[in-house]
């Protein structure tokens, strides 16, 4: 896991793909072949201008309602309505929400940390589409590097309903092989494996976001380097983020 510093705070319209090359270049990395390319959702959202001034948001009856049970912002609480298709859960301080892309997890993705808000409060909503966004980084670094075998993962920090702690998660992905289905095969005393899907992408951004860290560390961007590509690394179109989430039939919790 090879943590890449020296990457600036992104403003929108920012181009991500010469400003990590940059710092690659700076750090004496270069890219190689086979290496996965971890980046913050914060960074993506930044440069696709998903940063949204509260000042501006006008709260609905149902989010000034919610935010009255969960002691919020009631615009924040617009803003992750917005961002939902459904609301799961609230408590004070607290609301579970299924995002648009089919994520779920606390307040929609909606963030306010490690934003400048010396001109009034802000909040940073996640990309609109994450795995485009790492189809087109990866098309982009291909090109400008020159090097083909490599993959891109949009990370993001996930809290779990029965554990404590964030972890880091793949919420967009694109060129690597997002879940490992093993479900036929058999384990080392030869017993079938009826149940086994491996989750390449999580484990990769969960990985990554060791070296990342979570508040002042600033290093958005992390190479994963020496997993074996052909168990890894695709170049099909249709492996990427949205293949995580458990599709709403076999939500058992619902």
């Amino acid at each position: 896991m090879i943590g890449i510093e020296g990457i600036p705070m992104i403003e929108e319209g920012d181009d991500l793909v010469s400003i990590i090359l940059n710092a690659t270049h700076e750090s004496r990395v270069e890219l190689l072949e086979g290496d996965i390319l971890c980046i913050a959702q914060k960074i993506i959202s930044k440069s696709e201008g998903m940063l949204r001034d509260l000042a501006s948001i006008n709260p609905s009856r149902e989010a000034t309602k919610l935010a009255e049970n969960t002691k919020k912002d009631p615009r924040m609480v617009q803003l992750i309505l917005d961002e939902s298709s459904e609301i799961l859960r609230s408590k004070e301080n607290v609301i579970i929400a299924r995002h648009k892309l089919g994520i779920v997890g606390a307040h929609a993705g909606i963030d306010q940390s490690n934003i400048d808000h010396r001109d009034g409060e802000k909040a940073l909503l996640l990309p609109k589409d994450p795995d485009l966004s790492a189809k087109k980084i990866r098309a982009e670094l291909q090109r400008k590097s020159g090097v083909a075998e490599i993959g891109v993962v949009v990370t993001d920090s996930h809290n779990r309903p029965w554990r404590m702690g964030t972890i880091g998660v793949a919420i967009g992905s694109s060129g690597v092989k997002v879940l490992d289905d093993r479900v036929g095969g058999a384990d080392i005393f030869d017993r079938k494996l009826n149940a086994t899907l491996i989750n390449n992408a999580d484990a990769v951004a969960n990985a990554a976001t060791l070296v990342m860290g979570e508040t002042i560390e600033q290093i958005p961007v992390v190479i994963v380097r020496g997993l074996n590509p052909e168990k890894m690394l695709t170049n099909d179109p249709g492996e990427n983020g949205t293949l995580i989430n458990r599709p709403l039939d076999q939500d058992m919790f619902r």
